[in-house]
Protein backbone atom coordinates (compact mmCIF):
# COMPACT_ATOMS: atom_id res chain seq x y z
CA UNK A 1 0.00 0.00 0.00
CA UNK A 2 1.05 3.66 -0.71
CA UNK A 3 0.67 6.30 -3.17
CA UNK A 4 3.68 7.06 -5.92
CA UNK A 5 6.74 7.82 -3.50
CA UNK A 6 10.65 8.95 -4.60
CA UNK A 7 13.38 6.45 -3.02
CA UNK A 8 14.15 8.78 0.06
CA UNK A 9 9.81 8.18 0.72
CA UNK A 10 9.24 5.63 3.23
CA UNK A 11 5.28 4.94 3.42
CA UNK A 12 3.22 5.25 6.62
CA UNK A 13 0.49 2.85 7.02
CA UNK A 14 -2.35 3.62 9.66
CA UNK A 15 -3.61 0.27 10.94
CA UNK A 16 -6.74 0.63 12.97
CA UNK A 17 -9.42 -1.30 14.11
CA UNK A 18 -11.55 -1.68 17.15
CA UNK A 19 -10.54 -3.01 20.46
CA UNK A 20 -9.25 -6.58 20.57
CA UNK A 21 -9.80 -7.11 16.80
CA UNK A 22 -5.94 -8.28 16.31
CA UNK A 23 -3.90 -5.25 15.46
CA UNK A 24 -0.51 -6.60 17.57
CA UNK A 25 -1.14 -9.81 16.36
CA UNK A 26 -1.42 -8.32 12.97
CA UNK A 27 1.94 -6.22 13.66
CA UNK A 28 3.62 -9.18 14.88
CA UNK A 29 3.23 -11.43 12.36
CA UNK A 30 4.44 -8.93 9.30
CA UNK A 31 7.60 -7.92 11.53
CA UNK A 32 8.45 -12.14 11.65
CA UNK A 33 7.54 -12.33 8.16
CA UNK A 34 8.85 -8.88 6.47
CA UNK A 35 10.70 -10.79 3.77
CA UNK A 36 14.07 -8.42 4.82
CA UNK A 37 12.17 -4.94 4.96
CA UNK A 38 12.93 -3.16 7.90
CA UNK A 39 9.30 -1.79 10.12
CA UNK A 40 9.06 0.70 12.36
CA UNK A 41 5.92 1.40 14.49
CA UNK A 42 4.28 3.96 16.74
CA UNK A 43 2.22 2.21 19.10
CA UNK A 44 -0.72 4.18 20.65
CA UNK A 45 -2.18 2.19 23.89
CA UNK A 46 -5.38 3.39 25.64
CA UNK A 47 -4.57 3.20 29.42
CA UNK A 48 -1.28 4.36 31.24
CA UNK A 49 0.86 1.23 30.67
CA UNK A 50 1.76 0.54 27.35
CA UNK A 51 0.82 -3.04 27.28
CA UNK A 52 0.59 -3.23 23.34
CA UNK A 53 3.97 -1.27 23.04
CA UNK A 54 5.51 -4.00 25.25
CA UNK A 55 4.01 -6.66 23.50
CA UNK A 56 5.89 -5.53 19.71
CA UNK A 57 9.46 -4.00 21.71
CA UNK A 58 11.21 -7.11 21.66
CA UNK A 59 10.87 -7.63 17.81
CA UNK A 60 11.37 -3.62 17.16
CA UNK A 61 14.01 -2.66 19.43
CA UNK A 62 14.74 0.99 18.82
CA UNK A 63 12.18 0.97 15.98
CA UNK A 64 9.19 1.32 18.23
CA UNK A 65 7.85 4.80 19.62
CA UNK A 66 5.12 3.98 22.60
CA UNK A 67 2.95 6.46 22.89
CA UNK A 68 0.46 5.61 26.20
CA UNK A 69 -2.12 7.12 28.47
CA UNK A 70 -4.61 8.48 25.65
CA UNK A 71 -5.92 8.59 21.87
CA UNK A 72 -3.02 9.56 19.57
CA UNK A 73 -6.05 11.65 17.70
CA UNK A 74 -6.44 13.33 20.26
CA UNK A 75 -2.78 13.56 22.26
CA UNK A 76 -0.87 14.98 19.62
CA UNK A 77 -1.29 17.05 16.76
CA UNK A 78 0.33 16.68 13.34
CA UNK A 79 3.04 18.32 13.94
CA UNK A 80 3.89 16.21 17.15
CA UNK A 81 3.25 13.31 15.27
CA UNK A 82 6.46 14.95 12.66
CA UNK A 83 8.83 14.22 15.95
CA UNK A 84 8.46 10.73 16.19
CA UNK A 85 7.92 10.18 12.27
CA UNK A 86 11.41 11.90 12.45
CA UNK A 87 13.28 9.43 14.50
CA UNK A 88 11.87 6.56 12.88
CA UNK A 89 12.39 8.15 8.98
CA UNK A 90 16.06 8.86 9.94
CA UNK A 91 18.39 7.46 7.18
CA UNK A 92 20.49 5.78 9.40
CA UNK A 93 17.85 3.75 10.79
CA UNK A 94 17.00 2.10 7.51
CA UNK A 95 13.23 1.92 8.00
CA UNK A 96 11.45 0.68 4.74
CA UNK A 97 7.93 0.97 6.32
CA UNK A 98 6.30 2.40 9.40
CA UNK A 99 2.95 1.33 10.66
CA UNK A 100 0.59 3.08 13.37
CA UNK A 101 -1.26 0.92 15.81
CA UNK A 102 -3.70 3.11 16.53
CA UNK A 103 -5.49 2.15 20.01
CA UNK A 104 -8.85 0.44 19.48
CA UNK A 105 -10.59 3.71 20.01
CA UNK A 106 -9.15 5.55 17.86
CA UNK A 107 -10.36 7.99 15.10
CA UNK A 108 -9.34 6.57 11.84
CA UNK A 109 -9.92 9.51 10.07
CA UNK A 110 -8.26 11.53 12.09
CA UNK A 111 -5.08 10.03 11.88
CA UNK A 112 -4.74 9.68 8.29
CA UNK A 113 -5.48 13.18 7.94
CA UNK A 114 -2.34 14.25 10.63
CA UNK A 115 -0.22 11.68 8.56
CA UNK A 116 -1.23 13.63 4.93
CA UNK A 117 -0.69 17.03 7.11
CA UNK A 118 2.93 15.99 8.31
CA UNK A 119 5.71 18.16 6.55
CA UNK A 120 8.38 16.06 7.08
CA UNK A 121 10.10 15.15 3.17
CA UNK A 122 10.67 11.95 3.97
CA UNK A 123 7.35 10.13 4.53
CA UNK A 124 4.15 9.48 2.26
CA UNK A 125 0.93 8.09 3.58
CA UNK A 126 0.87 4.19 3.14
CA UNK A 127 -2.95 3.58 3.38
CA UNK A 128 -5.12 2.76 6.32
CA UNK A 129 -5.87 -0.94 7.44
CA UNK A 130 -8.39 -1.83 9.08
CA UNK A 131 -9.03 -4.69 10.84
CA UNK A 132 -12.14 -6.65 11.54
CA UNK A 133 -13.25 -8.95 14.26
CA UNK A 134 -15.28 -11.99 12.87
CA UNK A 135 -16.39 -12.95 15.69
CA UNK A 136 -17.63 -9.34 17.16
CA UNK A 137 -18.71 -7.62 14.04
CA UNK A 138 -22.35 -7.93 14.57
CA UNK A 139 -22.13 -6.68 17.87
CA UNK A 140 -19.45 -4.09 17.13
CA UNK A 141 -21.98 -2.37 14.58
CA UNK A 142 -24.98 -2.52 16.82
CA UNK A 143 -22.66 -0.62 19.65
CA UNK A 144 -20.93 1.50 17.30
CA UNK A 145 -22.28 2.19 13.76
CA UNK A 146 -19.27 4.56 13.07
CA UNK A 147 -17.76 1.29 12.46
CA UNK A 148 -19.18 1.19 8.86
CA UNK A 149 -17.48 4.61 8.10
CA UNK A 150 -14.08 3.00 9.31
CA UNK A 151 -14.80 0.73 6.82
CA UNK A 152 -15.76 2.68 4.18
CA UNK A 153 -12.63 4.58 4.64
CA UNK A 154 -10.09 1.87 4.63
CA UNK A 155 -7.36 1.02 1.63
CA UNK A 156 -7.14 -2.80 3.26
CA UNK A 157 -9.97 -4.61 5.37
CA UNK A 158 -8.46 -7.34 7.07
CA UNK A 159 -10.96 -9.89 8.45
CA UNK A 160 -10.06 -11.71 11.09
CA UNK A 161 -11.00 -14.81 13.53
CA UNK A 162 -12.71 -16.27 11.01
CA UNK A 163 -12.05 -19.59 12.33
CA UNK A 164 -14.33 -18.20 15.28
CA UNK A 165 -17.50 -17.90 13.06
CA UNK A 166 -19.11 -21.07 11.34
CA UNK A 167 -20.12 -18.81 8.33
CA UNK A 168 -17.40 -17.05 7.19
CA UNK A 169 -20.00 -15.50 4.24
CA UNK A 170 -22.27 -14.25 6.63
CA UNK A 171 -19.59 -11.95 8.26
CA UNK A 172 -17.16 -10.94 4.90
CA UNK A 173 -20.44 -10.28 2.36
CA UNK A 174 -21.39 -7.52 4.69
CA UNK A 175 -17.80 -5.94 5.30
CA UNK A 176 -17.36 -6.28 1.42
CA UNK A 177 -20.19 -4.40 0.81
CA UNK A 178 -19.09 -1.65 3.32
CA UNK A 179 -15.71 -1.42 2.03
CA UNK A 180 -16.40 -1.69 -1.71
CA UNK A 181 -13.19 -0.22 -2.46
CA UNK A 182 -10.69 -1.63 -0.14
CA UNK A 183 -9.30 -4.93 -0.57
CA UNK A 184 -10.86 -7.30 2.09
CA UNK A 185 -8.60 -10.04 3.20
CA UNK A 186 -9.64 -13.18 5.29
CA UNK A 187 -6.99 -13.82 8.15
CA UNK A 188 -7.17 -16.30 11.10
CA UNK A 189 -4.75 -14.59 14.28
CA UNK A 190 -3.52 -11.75 11.91
CA UNK A 191 -1.88 -13.88 9.23
CA UNK A 192 -1.79 -12.18 5.63
CA UNK A 193 0.63 -11.53 3.34
CA UNK A 194 3.00 -8.18 3.97
CA UNK A 195 2.48 -7.60 0.25
CA UNK A 196 -0.88 -6.54 0.68
CA UNK A 197 0.99 -3.53 2.71
CA UNK A 198 3.90 -2.56 1.15
CA UNK A 199 2.81 -3.46 -2.69
CA UNK A 200 -0.79 -2.88 -2.86
CA UNK A 201 -0.75 0.83 -3.74
CA UNK A 202 -4.37 3.01 -4.04
CA UNK A 203 -5.14 5.13 -7.06
CA UNK A 204 -3.10 8.33 -6.70
CA UNK A 205 -6.82 10.51 -6.93
CA UNK A 206 -8.18 9.52 -3.73
CA UNK A 207 -6.03 8.63 -0.38
CA UNK A 208 -8.19 5.48 0.30
CA UNK A 209 -11.95 6.57 0.37
CA UNK A 210 -10.74 10.15 1.63
CA UNK A 211 -10.76 13.05 -0.73
CA UNK A 212 -9.15 16.10 0.52
CA UNK A 213 -12.13 18.02 1.20
CA UNK A 214 -13.07 14.91 3.26
CA UNK A 215 -10.49 15.67 5.53
CA UNK A 216 -10.30 19.16 6.00
CA UNK A 217 -14.08 18.72 7.04
CA UNK A 218 -13.46 16.89 9.97
CA UNK A 219 -9.80 18.57 10.36
CA UNK A 220 -11.50 20.46 13.85
CA UNK A 221 -10.05 19.97 17.81
CA UNK A 222 -13.77 18.90 19.13
CA UNK A 223 -13.29 14.83 19.59
CA UNK A 224 -16.54 14.26 21.49
CA UNK A 225 -17.48 12.46 18.81
CA UNK A 226 -14.68 9.84 18.92
CA UNK A 227 -15.46 6.21 20.32
CA UNK A 228 -12.83 6.59 23.04
CA UNK A 229 -15.16 9.30 24.53
CA UNK A 230 -17.40 7.03 25.52
CA UNK A 231 -15.16 4.38 27.67
CA UNK A 232 -12.98 4.38 30.63
CA UNK A 233 -10.16 2.90 31.62
CA UNK A 234 -8.12 1.60 34.52
CA UNK A 235 -4.53 0.56 35.00
CA UNK A 236 -3.22 -1.75 37.78
CA UNK A 237 -0.12 -2.25 38.94
CA UNK A 238 0.81 -4.71 41.54
CA UNK A 239 4.54 -5.73 42.98
CA UNK A 240 2.63 -8.06 44.92
CA UNK A 241 2.20 -11.48 43.43
CA UNK A 242 -1.50 -12.10 42.20
CA UNK A 243 -3.86 -15.25 44.26
CA UNK A 244 -5.08 -17.19 41.02
CA UNK A 245 -7.74 -18.51 42.64
CA UNK A 246 -8.86 -14.62 43.28
CA UNK A 247 -8.18 -13.02 40.10
CA UNK A 248 -10.01 -15.65 38.52
CA UNK A 249 -12.98 -15.05 40.79
CA UNK A 250 -12.68 -11.27 39.46
CA UNK A 251 -12.63 -12.36 35.95
CA UNK A 252 -15.31 -14.83 36.24
CA UNK A 253 -17.58 -12.04 37.37
CA UNK A 254 -16.71 -8.80 35.98
CA UNK A 255 -19.27 -6.95 34.11
CA UNK A 256 -20.50 -6.59 30.97
CA UNK A 257 -19.40 -3.22 30.35
CA UNK A 258 -15.79 -4.29 31.00
CA UNK A 259 -14.88 -5.37 26.89
CA UNK A 260 -11.08 -5.18 27.36
CA UNK A 261 -8.47 -6.52 29.46
CA UNK A 262 -4.55 -6.90 28.65
CA UNK A 263 -1.55 -7.10 29.98
CA UNK A 264 0.95 -9.45 32.17
CA UNK A 265 0.17 -11.01 35.53
CA UNK A 266 3.17 -12.64 37.89
CA UNK A 267 1.10 -15.80 39.94
CA UNK A 268 4.43 -15.62 41.96
CA UNK A 269 5.24 -18.92 43.50
CA UNK A 270 2.46 -20.33 41.86
CA UNK A 271 4.92 -20.24 38.68
CA UNK A 272 8.45 -18.61 39.35
CA UNK A 273 9.28 -19.14 35.56
CA UNK A 274 6.54 -17.57 33.74
CA UNK A 275 4.52 -14.45 33.81
CA UNK A 276 0.92 -15.14 31.58
CA UNK A 277 -0.10 -12.59 29.14
CA UNK A 278 -3.80 -12.01 29.71
CA UNK A 279 -6.32 -11.10 27.08
CA UNK A 280 -10.26 -10.72 27.00
CA UNK A 281 -12.39 -9.60 24.86
CA UNK A 282 -15.93 -9.50 26.18
CA UNK A 283 -16.23 -12.83 27.40
CA UNK A 284 -13.39 -14.61 25.33
CA UNK A 285 -10.44 -15.18 28.19
CA UNK A 286 -7.08 -16.48 27.00
CA UNK A 287 -3.78 -16.56 29.19
CA UNK A 288 -0.46 -16.91 27.76
CA UNK A 289 2.57 -18.04 29.61
CA UNK A 290 5.79 -16.62 28.51
CA UNK A 291 9.46 -16.59 30.58
CA UNK A 292 10.19 -13.98 32.51
CA UNK A 293 12.49 -11.40 30.66
CA UNK A 294 15.62 -11.52 32.85
CA UNK A 295 16.25 -7.55 32.80
CA UNK A 296 12.41 -6.87 33.84
CA UNK A 297 11.13 -6.34 36.99
CA UNK A 298 8.45 -8.93 38.59
CA UNK A 299 5.08 -7.70 38.81
CA UNK A 300 2.12 -7.74 37.08
CA UNK A 301 0.73 -4.76 34.86
CA UNK A 302 -3.26 -4.29 33.88
CA UNK A 303 -5.35 -1.84 31.78
CA UNK A 304 -8.93 -2.84 31.66
CA UNK A 305 -11.15 -0.72 29.12
CA UNK A 306 -15.29 -0.71 28.78
CA UNK A 307 -18.28 1.39 29.04
CA UNK A 308 -19.89 2.59 32.15
CA UNK A 309 -16.71 0.96 34.51
CA UNK A 310 -16.78 1.68 38.09
CA UNK A 311 -12.76 1.87 37.99
CA UNK A 312 -12.30 2.68 41.71
CA UNK A 313 -14.48 -0.26 42.27
CA UNK A 314 -12.23 -2.84 39.98
CA UNK A 315 -9.35 -1.67 41.21
CA UNK A 316 -10.44 -1.95 44.83
CA UNK A 317 -11.34 -5.71 43.59
CA UNK A 318 -8.02 -6.55 41.96
CA UNK A 319 -6.09 -5.31 45.42
CA UNK A 320 -7.90 -7.76 46.78
CA UNK A 321 -6.49 -10.53 44.81
CA UNK A 322 -3.02 -9.95 45.81
CA UNK A 323 -1.62 -12.47 47.88
CA UNK A 324 2.20 -12.48 49.46
CA UNK A 325 2.19 -16.12 50.96
CA UNK A 326 5.87 -17.97 50.32
CA UNK A 327 3.79 -21.16 49.31
CA UNK A 328 1.29 -22.14 46.59
CA UNK A 329 -1.38 -24.26 46.48
CA UNK A 330 -1.00 -27.11 44.29
CA UNK A 331 -4.34 -27.02 42.27
CA UNK A 332 -4.36 -23.13 42.73
CA UNK A 333 -3.44 -22.88 39.23
CA UNK A 334 -6.31 -25.02 37.45
CA UNK A 335 -8.86 -22.48 37.12
CA UNK A 336 -5.80 -20.54 35.17
CA UNK A 337 -4.86 -23.13 33.02
CA UNK A 338 -8.29 -23.79 31.77
CA UNK A 339 -7.45 -20.96 29.84
CA UNK A 340 -4.00 -21.75 28.48
CA UNK A 341 -4.50 -23.27 24.73
CA UNK A 342 -3.46 -26.55 24.32
CA UNK A 343 -3.46 -26.92 28.22
CA UNK A 344 -5.87 -30.12 29.64
CA UNK A 345 -7.55 -28.11 31.51
CA UNK A 346 -8.54 -25.95 28.02
CA UNK A 347 -12.38 -25.21 28.55
CA UNK A 348 -14.41 -26.44 24.97
CA UNK A 349 -14.40 -22.60 23.51
CA UNK A 350 -12.06 -20.98 20.89
CA UNK A 351 -8.71 -19.32 21.46
CA UNK A 352 -8.87 -15.95 21.70
CA UNK A 353 -6.14 -13.48 19.96
CA UNK A 354 -5.92 -10.33 20.67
Amino acid sequence: MGNSRTPQQIPVVVLAGFLGSGKTTLLNHLLHRSGGSRIGAIVNDFGAIEIDAMAVAGALGDSTVSLGNGCLCCAVDASELDVYLERLAAPDAGIDVIVIEASGLAEPQELVRMVLASEHPGIVYGGLVEVVDAAEFDGTRARHPEIDRHLALADLVVVNKLDRVPDADRVLRPVRSLAERAAVVPATYGRIDPEFLFDCRPSEERIGQLSFDDLHEHGDDDHRGHLHTGYDSLSFTSDVPMEPRRLMRFLDSRPQGLYRIKGYVDFGPYDTVNRYAVHAVGPFLRFYPEPWPPADARGTQLVLIGSGIEADTLGKDLEGCRNDVPHADEHGMWGVLRYVPGSAEEPDAVAYEG
